[in-house]
Formats: C-alpha cells, structure tokens, sequence
C-alpha cells in the first residue's frame, strides 16, 4: 500500500466521522485505532480530529485508490467507524457511495456490504485495511 493510499485512507475516514457534524468517543476511538495501523502517530490523529469540524478549508473529494481492494477495504472499514456512535447518518453514507463510485466499485457488492453491516455480520475486530496490510507482509 503506497504512502499517498494511506493518506487518502486517513483523511477520507477524517471526512467520513464529520460528515454528521459530531464525532463520538467510540468513532474517535476506532479513527485513532485505524490510524495506528496506517502508521499515523496518536498526537496527528488528535489534532487532525480536533481541528475537523472547525475546518471550513477541507476539501471533501472522494479520495481515490490504487486498486479496488484498497477501495473497498475503506467502505467496510468506513461503515465500522461510521457506525461506531450505532448510527449511520445518511451524509455518511452519501460519503462512502460518492468514495465508492469514484473508485467503480460495483454498485451491488456495496449493497451487500451495507446490508453485512445492519446484520451485524461486520468483522467488528479487525480493521479490513488490517487484514490487507498483512497480507501484503506475506
């Protein structure tokens, strides 16, 4: 996963927990879990939490990825987070189909994952970005 895919990731999730104009504990918590595993130190994520809903200068383009698996990865990943506060309002989920058109993800497989997740039937434990990262160590 390159540099400027990691970057993406965490400032599309940025976004993401924005969108509803207010950022949970539990969706600040699994944000700093997330970028712990993308390799972003506590102190930036704080900040970058901090600043988010004061920030009129962000701009909000859908990030784009390297390959497909990276862009769905952050859809399933991005409806955990979202999802943490047990809400999932509907800019967020505006956010995540904008991220998945822009990135030609089949409309279908996004049904399914958004359905997985009113289900339950989410992997709650692991960050699909994880399960990624390590099977690119392999």
């Amino acid at each position: 996963m390159t540099q400027q895919d990691k970057s993406n990731y965490f400032k599309g999730l940025l976004i993401l927990i924005g969108k509803d104009k207010k950022i949970s504990d539990s969706e600040k918590n699994n944000f700093r879990k997330l970028s712990k595993v993308l390799g972003f130190n506590k102190e930036f994520c704080d900040n970058a939490i901090s600043e988010l809903l004061d920030n009129e200068y962000i701009i909000e383009t859908p990030p784009q990825f390297s390959n497909s698996e990276i862009a769905k990865a952050f859809i399933i990943d991005g409806m955990k987070i979202a999802f943490a506060d047990k809400e999932l309002h509907i800019f967020e989920l505006n956010w995540l189909k904008s991220v998945a058109e822009k990135n030609s993800l089949d409309k279908e497989w996004c049904i399914k994952r958004f359905s997985d997740n009113q289900s339950g039937s989410i992997d709650l434990i692991k960050f699909e970005i994880e399960k990624l990262l390590e099977v690119e160590k392999e």
